[in-house]
Formats: C-alpha cells, structure tokens, sequence
C-alpha cells in the first residue's frame, strides 16, 4: 500500500474526496452529534466511517476465521491422530496425580 502523501507541516494530506447526499433531518442528527463532542462535522464523520469500517472488516474476519476454524476442528473429530508414547505418559500422570 503506498503511503499517504504528508503535509509539509508532518500532516496527512487529505487528496481524496467522498460525497453523499442526506436529508435535513440526518444532517441536523450528525450536526448535533458532532458539536456535543466539539469536533467538526468533518471530523465527526470520518472517525465515524472509519470505525464502522474497522468493525465491518474485523466481523468478515472473525466469520472467516470461525469457518475455517470449524473445519479444522471437525477434521479432527473424525481424523484424529494416533495415541503417541508422549500422550500415554501424560494420561498416565495425570491418572496418578488426580486419582482417575
């Protein structure tokens, strides 16, 4: 990903654009949202945005993981591995410590 080009002062530069149409009433609730926080609308929104795009992406990953994670699981519910001499020993510690 390239990065992003700075300000001479150490700032991003802010070189891309993005538009959208609201009714009165949105534009008066994202006003109203922004100036109990004291931030610009500007600054309002894009942190806004930002974050729902952040939970958006980490949500797909999550169910991404989750599928994957599930067939590995089930995988090794009906491939298990065979019993080594290491995990024998291990039961048989544990035998001895708890009892069982």
């Amino acid at each position: 990903m390239a990065e992003p080009a700075q300000k001479p002062g150490g700032g991003r530069l802010r070189a891309e654009r993005l538009e959208t149409r609201i009714t009165v009433e949105q534009k008066q609730l994202i006003e109203h949202a922004a100036a109990l926080q004291g931030r610009t609308v500007t600054d309002f929104v894009l942190t806004s945005v930002q974050d729902a795009a952040r939970r958006a992406i980490e949500e797909h990953r999550q169910i991404e993981l989750s599928v994957a994670d599930s067939r590995v699981f089930v995988d090794a519910l009906l491939h298990p591995r065979p019993v080594n001499a290491r995990l024998k020993q291990t039961i048989r510690r544990y035998r001895n410590a708890t009892g069982v």
